[in-house]
């Protein structure tokens, strides 16, 4: 039997709900009232506290801001029409978090704690998730080293943070993607199937690049040739090709392990889509998008759910796919998905986790 874990609670005497305009959700920049918190020390997992969101005091000398151990996680909460609140798969995310930190030479957090710690947070800010079509309650798990140490060594101690903010659409258009061509966002041997902030910091410039030229994301390719599909800046890509669902292959660790690309290949599977996860040469992917055989490509992925692509952009020649609401395989995808996640359909693998 899984053991409840012990969380203080402190309430904030000013929620700022009432003052928040919830029709006006840019991502990631209103925060609910409170934060949950964790410290791991002397071997152990401690002091989880859930307080008023608010700044946090750090020494400067944390070797997470000088040697990188950080890492994060991303999930959400969904408020179905009676009322009832659901967290989609966070036992999957659990997985990938100590994943994430397993490379990154951090301490594990049990999946049940993780899982606990998350839904008791929810639980307490439960009327900040929006009630409106395609918006939820964006989760942040994180982790980062706090040994105030300048040394090039893992840290001691580590501190566990939970963040949670209202959020209406990632992408709110359908996407202009550039394939790389020069930049790599990991390489094999690295750490590319982590979350790790690290990742994210060397993506910004390209990305901010590919925003200059008019795109809207990357989809980056193999650090060794750049011939090879890897995913996109902010979502694993997939693609319908020949009548089959096409994604790359989890097998070089270079990619997100993502639960919305689990999500997506477990429905295909269940409709007897046919389905594979391989390497996919940029080639096959710009010869399919020449002859039509290309039919349908997406990014796949919490924060942005299913986002269609609707342009591909390859040696300075740009590739025009079909309108995304003529794509039966993405729409179908996304249909169900909302279906599960808002409560209005059955959930037969057990996704939604009740708070």
């Amino acid at each position: 039997m899984t053991e409840t874990l012990d969380i203080k609670i402190t309430k904030t005497s000013h929620s700022r709900l009432a003052q928040t305009d919830f029709n006006n959700l840019p991502f990631g920049k209103i925060f609910t009232d409170h934060m949950l918190l964790a410290d791991y020390a002397d071997g152990e997992w401690k002091n989880f506290e859930i307080v008023p969101y608010g700044e946090i005091g750090l020494s400067p000398a944390i070797s997470a801001l000088h040697y990188g151990q950080a890492f994060f996680e991303g999930i959400k909460a969904y408020k179905h029409s009676d009322g009832t609140v659901s967290i989609f798969r966070p036992d999957k995310n659990a997985i990938r978090f100590n994943k994430s930190a397993e490379r990154l030479c951090m301490p594990a957090l049990p999946e049940d704690i993780f899982v606990q710690s998350i839904a008791a947070l929810v639980d307490l800010d439960r009327d900040w998730i929006p009630s409106a079509p395609n918006h939820s309650l964006y989760i942040r798990p994180a982790m980062f080293a706090t040994d105030p140490f300048l040394g090039v060594n893992p840290s001691a101690t580590y501190k566990y943070m939970v963040l949670t903010c209202p959020v209406g659409p990632y992408f709110s258009k359908t996407l202009r993607v550039k394939i790389e061509e020069k930049y790599t966002r990991a390489a094999e041997g690295g750490f590319g199937y982590a979350k790790a902030a690290g990742n994210y910091g060397g993506a910004m410039l390209p990305g901010k690049k590919a925003v200059e030229e008019g795109f809207d994301q990357l989809i980056w390719t193999d650090g060794k040739e750049h011939q090879y599909i890897e995913e996109m800046g902010a979502a694993n890509v997939m693609f319908v090709l020949d009548g089959k669902l096409i994604t790359p292959s989890l097998d070089l660790q270079t990619i997100l392990d993502g639960v919305t690309r689990d999500t997506v290949i477990a429905l295909a599977n269940d409709w007897g889509f046919p389905v594979e996860q391989r390497r996919i040469s940029v080639a096959e992917i710009i010869a399919g998008a020449k002859s039509g055989a290309l039919t349908d490509a997406f990014g796949a992925g919490t924060a942005a759910t299913i986002a269609p692509v609707g342009s591909i952009s390859y040696h300075g020649e740009e590739y025009f796919l079909s309108d995304p609401k003529t794509r039966e395989f993405s729409q179908k995808v996304l249909h169900t998905l909302d279906g599960i996640r808002y409560g209005r359909s059955e959930d037969p693998h057990g996704w939604n986790y009740i708070v």
